[in-house]
């Protein structure tokens, strides 16, 4: 079993790195095999709803940040996503990086456990939860919670070692992640018969 951890600073050993490091560890403790991939400062396409996902079965735009995260997720068996706060949201270059993730790799997603995680100084860190949450619960993918929300506080880098009480609720998060893998059926096996999709539009 392996979870794939995004790193969505441009800080690579920022705070969202020490969050993200402690439910690595934990999971490590666990058994349960862990990488982590930073996002890093180079400018993200966002998706421009070309729709050419749907005849490559993959984004038209061939970035190395991309194809990256995309190869891994074969690999993955859960999800955990990180970010720093922006104006209470995600890291806009990490929201279009899963927007394209989202849309166009669905099939490599469905059904794998996933977690969200927020880092800020002090507010918005809901907001930043929900909104990653987002992308979870229109996949098909089951939440993996914690005994608090997902968030880890610190301004400076490295003063999210000081959150005690944010780490911990790291590692609670890792060890329910690790217990949601052992308990339950991977996402490649067993999945459910898919309905045909309906979708309906309020403009008559």
């Amino acid at each position: 079993m392996k979870v794939l951890l995004i790193n969505g600073s441009p800080r690579r050993e920022g705070n969202t790195f020490i969050a993200l490091s402690e439910a690595a560890r934990a999971l490590e403790a666990e058994g349960v095999g862990e990488e982590i991939v930073s996002i890093g400062t180079k400018a993200v396409q966002g998706c421009i709803a070309c729709g050419k996902c749907a005849e490559l079965g993959r984004c038209v735009f061939n970035d190395a940040l991309y194809n990256e995260v995309r190869e891994k997720l074969v690999g993955a068996d859960a999800l955990v996503v990180g970010s720093l706060v922006y104006y209470a949201g995600p890291n806009g270059s990490l929201c279009a990086l899963l927007d394209r993730l989202f849309y166009s790799c669905s099939d490599r997603l469905a059904y794998k456990p996933a977690a969200a995680v927020a880092v800020c100084r002090r507010g918005g860190a809901s907001a930043t939860f929900d909104r990653l949450n987002k992308y979870f619960t229109i996949s098909n993918m089951p939440v993996v919670s914690s005994q608090y929300w997902n968030s880890v506080h610190g301004r400076l880098p490295g003063e999210a070692a000081q959150d005690a009480e944010g780490l911990q609720t790291m590692r609670v998060l890792a060890r329910n992640m690790a217990r949601m893998l052992r308990a339950g059926l991977l996402a490649s096996e067993g999945r459910p018969e898919p309905e045909e999709r309906v979708v309906t539009s309020f403009i008559r």
